[in-house]
């Protein structure tokens, strides 16, 4: 058994977090009312609300996964690498990308750029968390169901080395001295 040496301070419940999703996905839903959008979740971090979200939206809509990575522990890189690209094509695709946080921008901003020149129509952007406070690349989150402070967070699909993803909330994460 590891040895936990953080304690995780909750900041958004299990309900605000379902009842937010059930809001952003109306607003989705309208916005793609004409539209056949290819959705991709970026893997591991959003798996959980990529679940809830997709549940609420049209079943029709088709869906893929990729694994980007620019963390290593609780900072980022500064660089994005495509573990595991998606396997759908991308010419012409109106794409929603979901993603569990927004913070540095450093993913979102590469992925939309990789996207549209990959043919794309259009990319959009849906997180469960903003943390505009750090961002040090612009970019555009066309949904987001909460803005955050600048912490570090675990839980609901949210990891620290791989930890805490399980936990049915998000909350802070900081080390017991």
């Amino acid at each position: 058994m590891t040895e936990n040496k953080h304690t995780v301070k909750i900041l958004l419940t299990e309900e605000q977090i379902n009842k937010r999703i059930m809001e952003v996905s109306l607003q989705i839903q309208r916005d793609f009312s004409d539209k056949d959008p290819l959705i991709i979740s970026i893997l591991k971090g959003s798996f959980i609300f990529s679940s809830d979200l997709i549940r609420h939206l049209n079943p029709l809509y088709k869906i893929d996964f990729i694994v980007a990575k620019s963390y290593i522990g609780t900072e980022s890189s500064g660089s994005v690498k495509i573990i595991a690209d998606v396997k759908s094509e991308i010419k012409g695709k109106d794409i929603l990308f979901i993603d569990d946080i927004a913070d540095t921008g450093v993913t979102t901003s590469f992925l939309r750029k990789e996207f549209l020149s990959r043919g794309a129509k259009s990319v959009k952007v849906c997180v469960l968390l903003n943390k505009q406070s750090r961002r040090f690349v612009d970019t555009i989150v066309e949904y987001s169901c909460f803005d955050i402070p600048n912490e570090f967070v675990v839980g609901y699909g949210l990891d620290y080395n791989d930890l805490y993803r399980g936990l049915p909330y998000v909350g802070i994460l900081s080390q017991e001295k």
